[in-house]
């Protein structure tokens, strides 16, 4: 704890000889009662003296020249900082009762009388000594406190966010959990129903119409195990900025009626009222990332409004903003999870039948995707059974044509020879076989080094090569087919997991014509086999 500074008296007094003889008297206790002696000549010097000082006690001559004690007592009460300190007055007359009165209207607490009896002097003294280091121990002990509790707070506050960044970390574990628990839930379903639909195909006595529904689930769930795949890896790419987009103006509203007509077509509103108020609202984008920000949307109000229910969906402008707005009449937001919408992993309460489905990601990769764009999206809702708003705002940008798509070349009529290289056993024969089904010539290779010699002593027209090969790599044998005169003319396409910007770019660095991401659609398959026949490579 910091020393305690000596209280200080100041003596005033025009009188050399009672000034000194006054301060000697106070120096013989100094020591025993622990202050300090300071004089002053004048009511001038004693106000110089208190703006430098605090005091215990100020004694002070009542008859000086110039400034009288009376007139010296004023000035040093008017200053806020010594407006407490006691004044005795000192004087060699007998003081009336209305110069009594006049004292302490200046602020005296006392009066003493020449000649000054040492004895009183001293236990006067001793009082207000004694007062001023009390005073002093209580401040000092205030401000030790001020510190501590300034201490204990910033400690509190250290402790309090502790606690909330535990409480957030476990929130987010736990949400991980859940979010694998649905991720197993979500794969098991369709992976169970292609199992049973592939294991009916090959029934003895199973009719031909029970065959092709078969064939259907396994497409559609097929289909759907895709879907979750692309969101994961969508959701991943968006959240580490790998996601490259491909702006060209289009017109909101035509997107979003494509999206609604794809929605209708699929059955997907089916048992729904879907309403649509489609006013143009042009934005520069990627038409593929916003279809998906446009799906996701319409399939969150589909998944949380029971069937009968009301969806509508309106395009439009606001200032410089295109708008795009999906209410739904479903089951709404609660207020605590409103806030929490977008977050990944989120979803309204978790139920042992998992009616809804999805993974809880769809929102989340919405937001981002809508922030890569330069815009926004928000959340609104009632509460329990209100409904729900969402709201996506993107930079208007003016009117202008979108580009026109290129039509895809058909397979030329002559099919072309093709070698696959697939090490996965039941991928390479069903992709063969379905390669066939077109009237396509298709040799296969389970490993690089062999598809090499099959390439070498067959001379395919194109080759489907997978990545991911034992011993060596889809790139390997791309680079080795390039550089052998006698096979650097085939066209190869690339058949990859992977399909993030930088893995495109490797695939066409090693030499291939295309890239193709698993699983890949037949119908896309023959086209990008006819792109490659039928034109210059791009």
């Amino acid at each position: 704890m910091p020393t305690l500074e000596k209280p200080k008296i100041l003596v005033v007094n025009d009188d050399p000889a009672s000034l000194f003889a006054l301060t000697s008297l106070l120096a013989q206790w100094s020591d025993e009662e622990g202050y300090e002696v300071l004089p002053a000549s004048s009511g001038q010097d004693a106000l110089r003296q208190v703006l430098k000082h605090d005091f215990a006690v100020i004694l002070l001559d009542v008859n000086m020249p110039g400034m009288d004690g009376f007139e010296t007592a004023e000035a040093i009460h008017q200053r806020a900082r010594s407006a407490n300190i006691p004044i005795i007055f000192i004087t060699a007359f007998l003081a009336d009762e209305l110069d009594r009165l006049k004292a302490y209207q200046r602020g005296a607490v006392d009066f003493l009388f020449t000649p000054v009896i040492p004895q009183v002097l001293h236990a006067k003294i001793a009082v207000f000594v004694a007062l001023a280091t009390k005073n002093e121990e209580l401040r000092l002990q205030a401000r030790q406190l001020s510190l501590r509790t300034t201490a204990l707070t910033g400690t509190n506050k250290r402790l309090t966010r502790e606690i909330e960044e535990r409480k957030s970390a476990e929130r987010q574990n736990h949400a991980k959990d859940e979010f694998l628990a649905m991720l197993g839930h979500e794969l098991r379903n369709p992976l169970s129903a292609i199992s049973s639909a592939a294991t009916l195909i090959g029934l003895p006595g199973v009719s031909p119409e029970g065959a092709a529904r078969a064939r259907q689930i396994i497409q559609r769930q097929s289909q759907h195990l895709g879907r979750i795949v692309d969101d994961l890896l969508d959701l991943s790419r968006a959240m580490s900025g790998k996601i490259l987009l491909s702006r060209a103006p289009l017109d909101l509203a035509a997107l979003v009626a494509n999206c609604l007509e794809t929605c209708r077509a699929t059955g997907r509103g089916a048992g729904y009222t879907l309403r649509q108020q489609l006013e143009p609202a042009w934005v520069d984008g990627d038409a593929t990332r916003l279809e998906q920000i446009v799906s996701n949307l319409l399939d969150n109000a589909l998944k949380y409004t029971p069937p009968g229910g009301r969806i509508e969906v309106r395009t439009g402008t606001d200032g410089n903003e295109a708008v795009l707005t999906v209410h739904d009449s479903g089951v709404g937001i609660a207020p605590d999870l409103l806030p929490q919408v977008f977050d990944v992993f989120v979803q309204g309460a978790s139920t042992l039948d998992r009616s809804q489905g999805g993974l809880g990601i769809g929102l989340s990769l919405v937001r981002r995707l809508a922030e890569l764009h330069g815009g926004q999206v928000r959340a609104d809702s009632g509460g329990d059974g209100a409904g729900s708003t969402f709201t996506l705002r993107l930079p208007r940008v003016a009117h202008g044509e979108p580009a026109t798509p290129a039509t895809p070349q058909a397979a030329p009529a002559d099919k072309p020879t093709v070698l696959l290289i697939e090490d996965n056993d039941d991928g390479r024969e069903m992709m063969a076989m379905m390669l066939s089904c077109y009237g396509y010539a298709v040799q296969q290779a389970a490993e690089g080094g062999l598809g090499l010699q099959l390439a070498a002593r067959c001379r395919p027209d194109l080759a489907l090569i997978d990545i991911g090969l034992p011993a060596m790599d889809g790139y390997e044998v791309a680079r080795r087919l390039r550089a052998d005169p006698a096979t650097r003319d085939i066209k190869l396409v690339a058949l990859t997991g992977y399909g993030q910007a930088e893995d495109r770019q490797r695939v066409l660095d090693a030499g291939f014509d295309r890239h193709l991401v698993k699983p890949v659609d037949v119908e896309h398959l023959l086209q990008v086999i006819g792109h490659c026949m039928g034109q210059a490579v791009d």
